[in-house]
């Protein structure tokens, strides 16, 4: 998960094999939300095409496809050379649909609820860990990215550190649902502005649920989870309920 290429347990979850009957529609959707979640920065390469084919157990004329549709919307760009290969784009296009209709009350609740579940979850679990070195540093660096993130990073950077602590539980299908509950969550926080308390209320948080973790406080983490999504909840009814 770094940002010059895709790694990690994050990486192979949401690179594993498309279903089948709808092998272009789901390798765009899978590449678009490897984008949108920061598993690739903007700036990143994909892997190349026949990797991305093998992992996502498609054609390469699929993953050509998908490539293209994508480069065509703004999200990825080709370079030839010695260093050429495929890119996320440096600027993103709005994730916003400008005539979607907003969500229901019912959607609303339905996502953050399973996101209570999920995350508070993994933040539990992740404290209940013996973790590593390695482990450590990467939770230590996801924390410090998200806490000196730009405005326009900001989002890319938070889903990554949540993903992480999702990652640290050892456990791939726990990161697929909480990547596919993340999209869900973000396409509904970019119909709300980001606002600077709240970034430095997040921030507190997101140390708080970190130290947590990284002390081995299972009922800590997930009190510091619950009050951190709770945050997020009251914000996304308020503006969009």
């Amino acid at each position: 998960m770094s940002d010059a290429a895709p790694g990690g347990l994050a990486d192979g979850v949401l690179f594993r094999p498309v279903r089948n009957g709808n092998a272009f529609e789901d390798t765009v959707a899978r590449l678009l939300q490897t984008i949108r979640l920061g598993i690739v920065a903007p700036g990143g390469a994909l892997p190349p095409e026949r990797e991305l084919a093998a992992r996502f157990s498609v054609s390469r004329d699929t993953v050509r496809d998908a490539i293209k549709s994508l480069s065509d919307a703004g999200f990825l760009v080709a370079r030839r050379g010695r260093y050429g290969g495929t890119f996320v784009s440096e600027t993103l296009p709005t994730a916003a649909v400008p005539d979607a209709p907003p969500p229901t009350a019912a959607e609303i609740d339905d996502i953050l609820g399973l996101r209570d579940i999920l995350e508070v979850g993994a933040a539990r679990a992740a404290a209940a860990r013996e973790l590593g070195a390695t482990d450590r540093d990467l939770l230590w660096t996801r924390l410090a990215e998200v806490a000196v993130a730009s405005v326009d990073d900001y989002r890319r950077l938070d889903s990554r550190l949540h993903l992480t602590i999702a990652e640290l539980v050892g456990t791939p299908s726990l990161v697929s649902l909480v990547a596919d509950n993340r999209t869900y969550v973000n396409q509904f926080l970019d119909g709300i502005p980001l606002l600077a308390r709240n970034i430095q209320h997040s921030n507190e948080q997101h140390e708080a649920i970190v130290v947590a973790i990284l002390t081995g406080s299972p009922e800590r983490a997930a009190d510091a989870m619950s009050e951190h999504l709770a945050g997020s909840a009251a914000l996304l009814r308020a503006f969009l309920g």
